[in-house]
């Protein structure tokens, strides 16, 4: 039997796509006993130059899967200030911590590198399928940094600042999301 390879498609990527993507992929266990921090990091919106739009939408689509969010949080772009607020959410046993912005090229985007810094164990499935998914939609999408790792039984999963992209991302992930963070935290096997 020869093995068929080929270029991937959108096509081959649609399923992973939308708001019902916590469907498909888990074991049915949803988000629901999950608690979720969103943390907004830009320096215009800290500053009050521009409302953050990225942050409510991330807690709109949270919410609709079943999580419960405890917190939202604005921080600049400032490596020290996100790191202490992973730690932080970590201590306060929040099980997924969704950060949206400082992921780009900029010389001020330093979330990859907080969350890496934080981090004890890395997760890099789930930002290599974001950017699969991703790559389907635009071209850029290479250019995204984005990490995600485990800080004690608390997951990190970096989005980017533009709310239509970071909802596209997270959509990507949201099943499979559920069921790492029900092996994470001992309430589902692995596998």
């Amino acid at each position: 039997m020869a093995l068929e390879v080929r270029k991937a498609t959108a096509g081959d990527l649609e399923p992973l796509r939308g708001l019902d993507a916590a469907s498909r992929g888990d074991d049915g266990h949803g988000g629901e006993s999950f608690s979720v921090e969103v943390i907004t990091v830009s320096d215009r919106s800290f500053r009050g130059e521009r409302p953050d739009a990225s942050g409510p939408a991330l807690v709109e689509l949270a919410e609709r899967h079943g999580y419960r969010v405890v917190a939202t949080r604005l921080v600049p772009d400032e490596r020290e200030r996100i790191e202490a607020e992973l730690r932080d959410a970590a201590a306060r046993g929040v099980a997924l911590v969704l950060t949206t912005g400082g992921t780009g090229f900029s010389p001020r985007d330093v979330t990859p590198e907080a969350t890496a810094a934080v981090c004890e164990r890395m997760a890099p499935g789930i930002p290599e399928a974001m950017r699969a998914a991703s790559l389907a939609i635009t071209p850029k999408a290479c250019l995204s940094r984005e990490v995600a790792g485990i800080v004690g039984r608390t997951l990190v999963v970096n989005l980017p600042g533009s709310p239509k992209a970071a909802v596209e991302n997270v959509s990507a992930v949201i099943g499979p999301i559920a069921h790492g963070l029900g092996i994470l935290r001992g309430e589902a096997l692995d596998g």
